[in-house]
């Protein structure tokens, strides 16, 4: 029994430190943010809120902000637009090259982010969409397509068959079987890997990093573009709001429907 208990003991003080790894540069980020500091340095001196009403004050960040708010959630919608279909030929569809169809639309998981961004680059420049919104949401679509259709894949597989079948035997036709039927109970994987993607597309840097301008940038590379010339608290500011705003989005969702349920 001791050594059992002994064992516990050592399983959850090794899970404990494995935590506190991962969330101490976190917190760290957090703590800095409260520094009346000039420069970045841990632990501080000094506790202020200067460098918050600093950000608030910053045009470029502000600006930044509003790009990455309208290209996460451009491109969200527009992943979940292609994502639904996609899903459901996947699922339902009795086609040959379905594997290939699923492999085609998870492609973008499999190659480098960076390597991505340089043909983006090369077929966007021509096209007149580097620099633009439309090109920027485009990109980052085609990036978060996968997980919007993984959730949505894992919501059809595990919903009940048998609620479409009643539907087409009572003489539904296949539009509205898929209105009232099937997308409501599909609505929460749609909805959590839209949230995934609206998440993960306004942390991309990578990427964006190819196509972005001097008018349009996204939020992650004005911080890039200001770490190069400055070292000062502001930045740790910026990634505790960015912290807490994606906190209060998965805590949202995960109140409305259940977001945690359907990843695991």
């Amino acid at each position: 029994m001791k050594t059992k208990a002994l064992n516990r003991w050592l399983i959850r003080a090794g899970v404990t430190l494995i935590f506190l790894f991962l969330l101490a540069p976190i917190l760290i980020t957090v703590v800095i943010s409260f520094s009346a500091d000039n420069i970045l340095k841990f632990p501080p001196t000094g506790w202020s809120f200067k460098w918050y009403a600093t950000l608030f004050a910053n045009r470029d960040f502000k600006g930044a902000f509003q790009v990455s708010l309208m290209v996460a959630g451009g491109a969200s919608l527009l992943a979940a637009a292609v994502s639904i279909p996609a899903a459901m030929a996947i699922a339902r569809g009795k086609f040959r090259g379905k594997t290939a169809v699923e492999s085609f639309f998870l492609a973008p998981l499999l190659v480098p982010a960076i390597v991505v961004g340089l043909g983006l680059l090369l077929v966007f420049s021509p096209l007149g969409l580097k620099g633009t919104y439309q090109g920027l949401i485009l990109a980052n679509a085609g990036l978060v397509i996968p997980y919007v259709i993984r959730t949505t894949l894992l919501s059809l597989t595990t919903m009940d068959a048998r609620c479409e079948e009643a539907a087409q035997t009572l003489g539904a036709p296949p539009l509205t079987v898929f209105r009232t039927v099937t997308l409501p109970l599909i609505i929460p994987g749609v909805l959590s890997g839209v949230v995934l993607a609206f998440l993960l597309t306004f942390d991309e840097a990578v990427v964006s990093l190819f196509l972005v301008s001097s008018r349009v940038r996204t939020l992650p590379i004005a911080m890039f573009d200001y770490v190069q010339t400055r070292t000062d608290p502001q930045l740790a500011a910026v990634s505790t709001l960015l912290i807490v705003l994606s906190l209060v989005i998965v805590v949202v969702i995960e109140r409305i429907i259940g977001l945690r349920r359907v990843l695991t």
